[in-house]
């Protein structure tokens, strides 16, 4: 056996910057399953690039089933991207709900009901928020192979606030069929 030189080590606590001056990486799905469904991913993943203050990853697109929509729903186009964002959760999920109006969408009279575009906010750094109008993380993420399968694609190592898990680890347990690939860049 080798001797192995016994040494010291210094530990230094450096303190972080407050958070105010951090800018998380924000998790975004992006779904659509009315109209040039892949045109209206870009245009959202423009007007979110568009408000980012740092590099945007972009998962693939997936065709994907209509989960918990009404008989007869088309299938979606989904996605996840992944911005910078300096403001608060909150400020975002107003932003996210004013693109979606400017891409056309309407309040739908039946839940699930299909739409032109849906953009969910899955997480925001390490944040925990649950309030009224939102939950970081997104409660469902885990659940659901059209947000897992594109998040692994950016982000196979993550592990969410209270999970243990990564993602990529969340995706093994998912026992469906894989879901194809419409677009790797677009």
């Amino acid at each position: 056996m080798a001797n192995c030189k016994r040494f010291t080590a210094k530990v230094v606590r450096i303190r972080s910057k407050p958070s105010s001056f951090t800018m998380p990486c924000t998790g975004i799905a992006l779904g659509s399953n009315l109209g040039d469904r892949l045109e209206n991913l870009r245009r959202a993943k423009e007007l979110l690039s568009s408000i980012s203050t740092g590099p945007v990853l972009a998962a693939p697109v997936y065709l994907t089933e209509p989960v918990n929509c009404p008989p007869g729903s088309p299938d979606f186009l989904n996605t996840v991207i992944e911005i910078f964002h300096d403001g608060t959760p909150a400020e975002l999920l107003e932003k996210t709900q004013e693109f979606q109006r400017n891409l056309g969408r309407t309040e739908p009279a039946e839940r699930n009901a299909p739409r032109v575009i849906d953009i969910d906010l899955l997480y925001s750094g390490g944040e925990v928020v649950s309030t009224d109008d939102l939950e970081l993380p997104h409660p469902r993420i885990t659940l659901r192979q059209f947000v897992l399968r594109p998040l692994a694609d950016i982000r196979p190592a993550l592990v969410l606030p209270g999970q243990t898990l990564t993602i990529a680890e969340h995706l093994e347990r998912i026992a469906e069929p894989a879901l194809p690939v419409v677009a790797r860049e677009w």
